[in-house]
């Protein structure tokens, strides 16, 4: 952990900043790691354990080391932004993203579950405060969990997606040769990817592809029968801005999000959205993308419909463009300060 001089008030957990991977809460830990201490100078202190304490192993870390660091420096709050924080430090404000561990515990391995069957309940009752990134997050956390002390925060969207983004770059990068509908998601149940296949197998027939970015974690159950979608795996951060903006569409098929954050960034790239209907992905689309169940046939027809359709894909880019000019990291940080700073 790095030494923190000067007297900082409040410092922010990083453990998940320092993943290679880029889900939504990894997004959120690196954008608030460096927002945060340029919104309030010499207020945060960033603290992060070493890189190869990013995942299970840094469980100890986060429940040992951290709460020894956060004492030590006489913290007014200590901000977590992944779902998880010290349970020996009383002055917490976590960021719980939603309740999928505990809502539908079979899309993790038995440990991930019990873990965060054992861990969730107690984080979220000795926290100073819990934010979470949407209202339906709000009403899972009030039900599962019990809190009522609950702050919505919505995510942002990096400035760098753009509908003039690098896409040529990205597709020599990933050997994107044909069009593709892009899917930003891991390779968990819970994505529900296999509600893609129908639409890999008809799109092939004209020429366009269905590409997966985005890995597998273990912590997760996986799918199988992926075989007709083309699997780019985890694609480097800086490519991601260019891979959104040479889509032809975005497809969402989630059977639960907690917030959503890839719907926004193809909307800020001028790519139409296509997300299942489900849990709070219509609350972050607002109107901006098409929804429709997440199930293969709908997902089937309603891309084989937009690509066909220049009109609706013109009306979805328009629409969407302006709904992601509402969503900011600047915004995040501010709003997720003033819970901070008020305790």
């Amino acid at each position: 952990m790095p030494r923190v001089t000067g007297s900082a008030s409040f410092a922010i957990d990083a453990r998940a900043a320092v993943r290679s991977e880029l889900g939504g809460v990894e997004r959120w830990a690196r954008e608030l790691a460096v927002q945060l201490p340029a919104l309030r100078p010499g207020g945060y202190a960033v603290l992060r354990p070493p890189r190869a304490l990013a995942h299970r192993a840094g469980h100890a870390w986060e429940q040992v080391a951290l709460p020894l660091r956060a004492a030590q420096l006489g913290l007014r709050a200590l901000l977590c932004p992944a779902n998880l924080a010290p349970l020996a430090f009383a002055r917490n404000v976590v960021v719980i993203h939603d309740a999928a561990p505990l809502r539908h515990p079979g899309w993790y391995s038995t440990a991930y579950a019990a873990w965060q069957r054992r861990v969730l309940p107690a984080i979220a009752r000795r926290a100073l405060h819990v934010i979470t990134v949407s209202e339906f997050s709000r009403a899972e956390l009030r039900e599962l969990l019990g809190v009522e002390r609950v702050s919505v925060v919505p995510g942002g969207v990096d400035g760098a997606f753009a509908p003039d983004a690098d896409a040529g770059r990205a597709r020599a990068a990933l050997g994107l040769a044909r069009p593709y509908v892009l899917c930003a998601a891991s390779h968990t149940a819970r994505k529900n990817l296999a509600a893609l296949v129908p639409a890999a197998r008809a799109l092939i027939a004209e020429g366009i592809e269905v590409a997966v970015a985005g890995g597998h974690r273990p912590q997760f159950a996986a799918e199988r029968g992926l075989e007709d979608l083309r699997l780019l795996g985890h694609v480097p951060d800086e490519l991601l801005p260019g891979l959104y903006a040479g889509a032809e569409a975005l497809a969402l098929p989630s059977l639960y999000e907690g917030f959503g954050l890839p719907a926004l960034e193809a909307m800020a790239s001028g790519t139409p959205v296509v997300a299942a209907a489900t849990t709070a992905l219509p609350e972050t689309c607002g109107g901006a993308a098409l929804l429709v169940p997440p199930d293969g046939e709908a997902f089937r027809d309603a891309l084989l419909a937009l690509l066909g359709d220049a009109a609706e894909r013109g009306r979805l880019r328009a629409a969407g463009l302006e709904r992601a000019a509402g969503f900011t990291w600047d915004a995040t940080a501010r709003a997720v300060d003033a819970v901070v700073a008020g305790g």
